[in-house]
């Protein structure tokens, strides 16, 4: 009996698709749906594809103060506070923005007004203005250049401003006496008065402190911001700011331990006299 020569699965898989979307078309021309592809994909190709790391939308709102140039920025699903070094923009104008670092709480001193999340970006390009090649320039994408961590504008009165909060929030680097009471000193460790006041010798070293959560900001460069007090110092030496990754709530009785940094200078005017990074954090 004469053998039929071997027909891979493969091969009548793509014959069996190829003949199904045939059965799809008929009388169509296929060529001529290959060339004139539908109007709303015509239209959708004429559009200039979004820059990768960035909003596209139109200027809500706007105002320039201190500076800077404050955008409210409608994208269609949302709308969103932008705020970059001053320019000349205007309520409808069709704008792209490169995705900054949100700030929660920011209080602009010069309008008088918190902010209660905005994002301060490298740039604002108006239609037609952003760089060529679709893609962001070196440099761009993150914070404004010669501010404060974060992306926080520098200089100027933005940095005058009093809500709670972190370094990248635009607020108070030490909070005023909450009046905590009741924490017993770490076993080894320290009161926070004893931060302030044994600063010099304890200086990039492991220190562990007991403490009342008074403010918690979390993801802000990349960590979490906790404001902690437990009744010791006065003044400015109440409250000591940490950093953890560690996620904890306002009135949390924590157990903080991390290096100690002495007059800690993020730039900006926000420098801080005693501040524990990295810290590992348990509740009590």
């Amino acid at each position: 009996m004469k053998k039929l020569p071997f027909v891979s699965p493969l091969f009548v898989f793509v014959l069996a698709v190829a003949v199904t979307g045939c059965g799809e078309k008929v009388g169509g021309n296929a060529q001529a749906t290959a060339s004139n592809p539908p109007a709303a994909a015509q239209q959708q190709a004429a559009q200039p594809a979004a820059m990768p790391g960035t909003w596209q939308g139109t200027v809500a709102e706007t105002m320039n103060s201190g500076g800077y140039t404050y955008v409210l920025l409608d994208t269609g699903a949302q709308k969103i506070w932008c705020a970059s070094t001053q320019i000349e923009i205007k309520v409808g104008d069709k704008v792209t923005i490169p995705q900054g670092q949100m700030m929660v709480d920011f209080r602009s001193a010069t309008l008088d007004r918190v902010f209660p999340e905005i994002y301060f970006t490298s740039a604002i390009w108006k239609a037609g203005t952003e760089p060529q090649g679709g893609a962001m320039p070196q440099g761009h994408g993150g914070g404004m250049g010669g501010g404060m961590p974060g992306g926080a504008p520098a200089g100027g009165d933005e940095m005058g401003g009093g809500v709670n909060g972190g370094p990248a929030s635009g607020t108070k680097l030490v909070l005023d006496d909450q009046h905590v009471s009741g924490v017993k000193k770490a076993d080894g460790g320290y009161k926070i008065g004893e931060i302030y006041s044994k600063g010099a010798q304890l200086n990039g070293q492991a220190v562990k402190v007991r403490g009342r959560v008074v403010k918690f900001t979390p993801n802000i460069m990349g960590t979490n911001w906790m404001h902690i007090q437990d009744g010791s110092g006065e003044g400015t030496t109440v409250d000591l700011t940490v950093t953890t990754s560690a996620i904890v709530a306002v009135g949390d009785m924590v157990l903080a331990e991390g290096t100690l940094a002495i007059d800690k200078d993020f730039g900006a005017g926000y420098k801080y006299a005693a501040i524990i990074e990295k810290a590992n954090v348990t509740k009590e």
